[in-house]
């Protein structure tokens, strides 16, 4: 699904309130932008630009914001509707904040499929 630049963003922005507040709070210095593709040859939906939280010493400071960017066009090309993109917004922006926190990519897709599992059970007991 298609949207303007405008709405995604604003997904982009409703889709910060996943994330629990005790890691929200410790998310200091962090820029997140959307552009509409990953760099050529690479088969991306978001990426995280910085120094993982765990991974920084007492001389950490003065320094440019981390970047988390998520990538428009193949995150909306994974999603037949509007909330298909949000949770597919969700599930990049989850992702990438684990990069900042230091997560590797095993434990960030072990809490994805946990995620995803939880999603399910809940839409079973909706429907």
């Amino acid at each position: 699904m298609k949207l303007t630049r405008d709405r995604f963003q604003q997904l982009v922005q409703e889709s910060m309130k996943v994330i629990p507040k005790k890691y929200l709070k410790q998310i200091k210095n962090v820029a997140i932008l959307v552009e509409d593709y990953p760099p050529p040859g690479q088969n991306l939906l978001g990426l995280y630009h910085g120094v993982p939280l765990n991974l920084r010493g007492s001389y950490y400071g003065n320094v440019p914001p981390d970047v988390i960017v998520l990538y428009k066009v193949p995150i909306e090309s994974l999603g037949a509707s509007e909330d298909a993109v949000r949770e597919r917004i969700e599930e990049v922006l989850l992702h990438e904040i684990g990069h900042y926190f230091g997560l590797d990519e095993k434990t960030l897709r072990e809490i994805e499929a946990r995620r995803l599992k939880i999603i399910a059970k809940k839409s079973e007991k909706e429907n």
